[in-house]
């Protein structure tokens, strides 16, 4: 594997196709998020990531048992989440899931954590979103521990708390998931990336990229703040999302109608505007290379590109279709991205190298 990994994320949104005005059921949906996975392993993609949604338009509820069984179904792809909500979770369920998920992959997972930003999922499970940022830091504080200990005696604010419980199973070659703190705008996450030595993943998707800049930068400066290397080697994953064909006006003109509609920014700047004020691209292959080469200009050298290709009411043919493209895209950004690359930048943390790194510290 390069030092960078590629792949792509999916929201798992179920909408209909503004073309043909048809809306995919539940169950095609789910059936052609494992066909994109598959997919993306076909082509030569590193990662495929879903995130984690509890209320309808979406399908994507149980991100572990999908995972699972695509694991199940792949042999080199490495799967996450984006992203797991942290704060509506208990960490006790998430550190069981994963560390299952990792001896069932065979350590070819990975998770992202988020507070996520639907208002009534909090009371759902218990929670308050005005406590999203303190919940966020407790929890994560005891999945960590969860982890990396034995025997956990924990009391916190907001769960009951745990007296001499021991995790089963246990991480994989006691190794935990590496995690990523996926945030969009809230400081206070790449705060705790850093203060961790955690991974930082910048959505990067609505906003302009001086935004990104921003976070991403403030997240380098911490985590050289708390020792764990420069701010050059501090681990940086982005999303972005793209549309192709081999003519840019092809593309343009048929993703218009998707973009106008889709539930997240249709109805509001036109493509024109948001292709140039945010990293979204719409055109030919060359140009998503273009653009994505770009990013290093604002973020430096970084570990995770991801891409959204599915949203908004495309076909399950157009997004395979898609699929084929970026593999060819992601060939040329891993030999352009390897170029000029500082050999202190590490590479995409895997678990092949955290279980390097755990045994040459014990030794």
């Amino acid at each position: 594997m390069s030092a960078m990994q590629f792949g792509i994320f999916t929201v798992g949104d179920v909408t209909p196709d503004p073309v043909n005005g048809r809306t995919p059921t539940e169950a095609e949906r789910i059936q052609a998020t494992v066909a994109m996975a598959e997919k993306a392993e076909e082509v030569g993609l590193d990662v495929f990531a879903t995130g984690e949604h509890h209320n309808p338009p979406f399908v994507c509820s149980s991100p572990t048992t999908l995972l699972g069984y695509l694991a199940a179904r792949t042999n080199r792809l490495v799967f996450s989440t984006s992203t797991t909500l942290i704060t509506t979770n208990d960490p006790v369920k998430i550190a069981e899931d994963f560390s299952v998920l990792q001896h069932l992959s065979g350590g070819r997972v990975d998770l992202m954590l988020g507070r996520g930003n639907t208002g009534p999922v909090y009371p759902w499970f218990g929670e308050d979103i005005r406590q999203a940022v303190p919940l966020t830091v407790e929890k994560y504080d005891l999945l960590r521990r969860l982890w990396r200990e034995e025997v956990v005696d924990w009391e916190g604010q907001f769960r009951t708390p745990l007296h001499g419980f021991t995790l089963a199973p246990r991480p994989l070659d006691g190794v935990p998931p590496f995690v990523w703190h996926g945030s969009i705008r809230t400081p206070e996450i790449a705060e705790l990336a850093a203060f961790h030595g955690d991974g930082f993943f910048a959505n990067h998707i609505f906003w302009p990229a001086s935004h990104t800049e921003r976070m991403v930068q403030f997240y380098r400066r911490r985590y050289e703040h708390y020792g764990h290397g420069t701010a050059a080697q501090a681990i940086v994953g982005l999303g972005g999302q793209v549309f192709m064909r081999r003519n840019s006006q092809d593309a343009v003109k048929e993703f218009r109608p998707y973009f106008d509609v889709a539930p997240v920014y249709g109805h509001g700047p036109s493509l024109e505007e948001f292709t140039d004020q945010t990293p979204l691209t719409v055109g030919s292959p060359q140009q998503v290379v273009e653009k994505t080469l770009a990013f290093r200009d604002y973020v430096g050298d970084y570990q995770r590109q991801l891409f959204l290709v599915d949203h908004a009411g495309l076909p399950l043919k157009t997004v395979l279709e898609q699929l084929d493209l970026l593999g060819e895209v992601v060939a040329t950004l891993r030999v352009e991205m390897e170029k000029d690359r500082p050999a202190d930048v590490p590479n995409a943390p895997t678990h092949e190298s955290l279980l390097a790194a755990k045994e040459s510290s014990d030794d």
